[in-house]
């Protein structure tokens, strides 16, 4: 039995406009065609012929006219007999003499004084309707496409509201945070019991505070506060506040409070909260800040007024908190700050687990293994992997999702995509194939260094002409002056192979030497691991909360002398160049591994941890 077709799925709002706008062209055309045929139908029903002046005056020696009406513009005459249907004539007035000829055929006629008013108000009024109908269209129009719902309606707010089946998500959807799940479940009870959470006297947090770095699940944690708690969500962005109207975003703020307060029990969240609450008077620039510090300060006010025992709760998400005002983050504002911070490898196996259940996976698949490859990845990036390796696999047109599709996805993400278009002449591939391997036989030799997962010298991303890919072991957050030392070697480790077997060196070097700059930089003025110049710290750089390390921050200077700062670059370069010339030293001495792994890679572009391992086996033998 053939199943039921699909019903038409209902058009969106901006569909429906634009359908409305093209009909509505088109009903006026139509309008105008049937108001020009009912025009002359009614015409040629009243039998009336408008002809020129001197068939009137014939008409009138003929005696045919029996009536004739004078009009301020026209004479209005009525045949005796109709004459080709016609029994009524009109021309224009010409000779006022004209009533002496009446007069002399003894024929009636009367004067008509026409009335005009109507005629000079339309005039009159029809283009300044005209005028203000097409202002008001592109108004609204211009409206609707900013956001701001009319012109009566932009001090309203435009949060979306959701009620607990609306959410659809709950705390068994949020996995890798559970530090963050548990301060958040204390919330929850408080909603659901108020009473009996308040019967010693504690009150409930007014505001909560969630801090992470992008993609790591903040809105997904509010959204599921809201689900177990079964209460309203009132769900808006920070920049939604601001508009081009001054005094629209404080309007907004009191507005959504309203709203809120008249359906309390209920949850506010407040996403990217730093549009809104960035420090008063940060940036340096002069005007511009009114209308934002005007929304931050009915904010503050807001907060201050609303009592928490109603059962209403604030919470706002960021990724840059040290930029928020100070007054909003003192206690009785946003009482607790909830750290949502990247999963270690325990909370990435939870998150790879919850985002498989769509999956089909292939019965030799371990997902720990996956979590091991991918340290750093936050839980947006790692739902981005689970697609990325349904895609990969959908490609072959596999019927299950195997390891390799989420290595393949790793890669994708990780190094870009393929470029299987980009050719490169036996010449590069020859010296990409060694610099690769150098950076792979480095990391081998060094104790404590991640594993090599995978070598290619296919070209990928933007300049990448191959890559290197190593598979830590374990999570680390803290390294010693070996380790990064080591670090270092692996990154020098592609130009060491060039010159040990070239003599020269080329430009496929330069992220790395980068990237092992900028290690040894910062062992020199930020960790204090250089013996000469102390324990002191010369960056001005100042660590943030989602980022202590400071990587990838601004270089906004060293506080040290011109004296000190020359000290500090020949350390630098003493530690690059030492770490360079030990890698170096690794090669020279397996020269032939060196050698016959490069010409495995260059016959086969990709090796991955067991092939690398089968030729480390075969190496003394092959000796």
């Amino acid at each position: 039995m053939p199943a039921d077709p699909k019903p038409n799925p209902s058009p969106t709002p901006d569909s429906r406009f634009g359908q409305w706008n093209h009909w509505n062209v088109g009903y006026w055309l139509l309008a105008m065609l049937a108001l020009l045929s009912v025009q002359t139908l009614w015409q040629g029903t009243r039998g009336v012929e408008v002809v020129p002046y001197s068939e009137f005056q014939k008409a009138l020696a003929d005696n045919k006219i029996s009536e004739v009406v004078i009009g301020d513009t026209t004479f209005t005459a009525k045949l005796k007999s109709p004459e080709n249907g016609k029994s009524v004539i009109v021309t224009n007035r010409v000779d006022p003499a004209v009533v002496a000829e009446l007069s002399k055929y003894d024929i009636p006629y009367r004067r008509v004084v026409e009335s005009t008013f109507l005629r000079d108000l339309t005039s009159w009024v029809a283009p300044a309707l005209i005028f203000f109908g097409l202002w008001f269209f592109l108004i609204r129009r211009f409206a609707n496409q900013q956001g701001l719902g009319g012109l009566m309606g932009v001090g309203k707010s435009r949060a979306r509201t959701y009620v607990e089946t609306d959410t659809g998500v709950s705390f068994a959807d949020v996995a890798g945070v559970e530090e963050a799940k548990a301060e958040l479940q204390e919330i929850v009870a408080f909603l659901r019991d108020p009473q009996g959470h308040s019967r010693l006297g504690a009150r409930m947090p007014k505001g909560v505070l969630l801090i992470g770095p992008p993609g790591t699940g903040k809105t997904l944690l509010a959204r599921a506060v809201a689900g177990e708690a079964g209460v309203p969500f009132f769900s808006i962005s920070g920049s939604e506040f601001v508009e081009m109207f001054v005094g629209v975003g404080a309007a907004r703020v009191r507005d959504l409070f309203e709203q809120a307060r008249a359906q309390a029990p209920a949850i506010i969240f407040i996403d990217e909260l730093d549009a809104l609450g960035r420090a008063r008077g940060a940036g340096g620039m002069i005007g511009g800040h009114d209308e934002r510090e005007q929304t931050l300060n009915q904010l503050l006010v807001e907060l201050d007024g609303f009592d928490s025992s109603g059962g209403l709760v604030l919470l706002a998400a960021t990724n840059r908190p040290e930029i928020l005002d100070p007054a909003l983050l003192r206690a009785g504002r946003f009482d607790r700050q909830v750290l949502v911070d990247r999963p270690d490898k325990k909370g990435r196996l939870e998150i790879l687990q919850v985002h498989a259940r769509k999956l089909r996976l292939a019965s030799g698949v371990e997902l720990e293994q996956v979590a091991a490859l991918t340290t750093g990845f936050s839980g947006a990036d790692l739902a981005n992997l689970c697609n990325e390796a349904a895609l990969a696999a959908t490609r072959r047109d596999a019927a299950e999702v195997t390891l390799a599709d989420f290595t393949l996805a790793i890669e994708r993400i990780v190094a870009g995509l393929e470029k299987k278009s980009r050719v490169l002449n036996p010449r590069e591939r020859e010296i990409t194939a060694y610099h690769e391997m150098g950076h792979a036989l480095v990391a081998i030799a060094l104790p404590g260094t991640d594993r090599v997962h995978k070598i290619s010298i296919i070209p990928r991303g933007i300049g990448a002409l191959g890559y290197t890919i190593q598979r830590p072991t374990e999570d680390r957050f803290l390294m010693t002056r070996d380790e990064l030392e080591h670090k270092i070697m692996v990154l020098l480790g592609g130009r060491a192979a060039e010159h040990v077997v070239y003599g020269h060196l080329s430009t496929g070097a330069a992220d790395d030497l980068a990237k092992a700059t900028d290690i040894a930089r910062d062992m020199a003025t930020r960790y204090g691991m250089v013996e000469e110049l102390g324990y002191l710290a010369y960056d001005e750089r100042a660590p943030t909360l989602l980022d202590p390390t400071g990587l990838g921050q601004p270089q906004h200077g060293l506080v040290a002398s011109p004296e000190t700062q020359q000290r500090i670059d020949e350390a630098v370069r003493a530690i690059v160049m030492d770490a360079f010339a030990r890698a170096r030293a690794i090669l020279v001495e397996r020269r032939d591994l060196l050698e016959r792994c490069a010409r495995e890679l260059l016959a086969k572009e990709t090796l991955d941890e067991a092939q690398l391992r089968a030729l480390l086996d075969a190496a003394p033998a092959a000796a």
